[in-house]
């Protein structure tokens, strides 16, 4: 169990610096956790830059929200990552920041909805805007739980965005292909043309999802939730 939380640890003061690095938070901004065990979640604690995290900076909780190990407070997040975990027993680590061209989006009160790149459709699909509500409160996430059955990447209305993943890397490297995508869309409407393709294709890539290890119906949607599956 101790090797276990070590590799944990690890992983999620890792992904903390590498998201600060890249700019996707700013001073004590986001949080993350790791689902370590059947009832025991790893998540950053409140009031900590997610660039100079150590060990002693990530709490262990049950799946109440109850302190099991850590001298510090989970972050204020932490209800939104345990109503995750149980509604997708799949997911084992979820990653919130506040990338500046997704947030831009999320701030513009517009989804990324746009089918342009292969990579993108591939690994995530649509990714829709949730209402607002205000964080460290369950208004924050209940917008989310009739979307998170269907999709692993979102966009936060005026607050940033969420990825989840099969792992720690899994879930960051959701949030690195959400913030590239929301960077090259920014970038193809200030150019004045976003070409999207055509429905056939973009159900092509998603029927090729299983060869990747990726399931077939994350973001098999449009933001208003039409299947893109025929």
């Amino acid at each position: 169990m101790k090797q276990n939380v070590l590799s944990f640890s690890k992983g999620l003061i890792e992904v903390g610096r590498r998201t600060y690095e890249r700019g996707y938070v700013a001073s004590n901004d986001g949080n993350m956790s790791a689902r370590i065990g059947k009832n025991r979640v790893m998540i950053t604690r409140k009031g900590i830059s997610k660039g100079f995290m150590k060990a002693k900076d990530l709490i262990i909780v049950d799946m109440n929200g109850r302190v099991i190990r850590g001298n510090a407070e989970p972050s204020s997040e932490v209800f939104m990552h345990l109503q995750i975990y149980k509604e997708r027993p799949d997911v084992h680590s979820v990653c919130h920041a506040h990338p500046p061209y997704a947030t831009g989006f999320a701030v513009a009160g517009r989804s990324l909805d746009q089918h342009v790149l292969p990579e993108v459709i591939i690994s995530l699909g649509t990714i829709p805007l949730v209402e607002y509500g205000t964080p460290g409160t369950a208004d924050f996430y209940k917008p989310l739980l009739p979307l998170i059955s269907s999709f692993d990447a979102f966009l936060l209305a005026n607050h940033g965005a969420l990825t989840v993943g099969k792992d720690v890397f899994d879930a960051y490297h959701k949030m690195e292909t959400l913030e590239h995508f929301a960077h090259i869309a920014f970038v193809a409407t200030q150019l004045g043309k976003v070409t999207s393709l055509q429905a056939k294709q973009v159900q092509t890539l998603i029927e090729a999802r299983p060869k990747y290890g990726i399931r077939k119906n994350v973001g098999a949607k449009t933001a208003e939730g039409k299947s893109l599956l025929k």
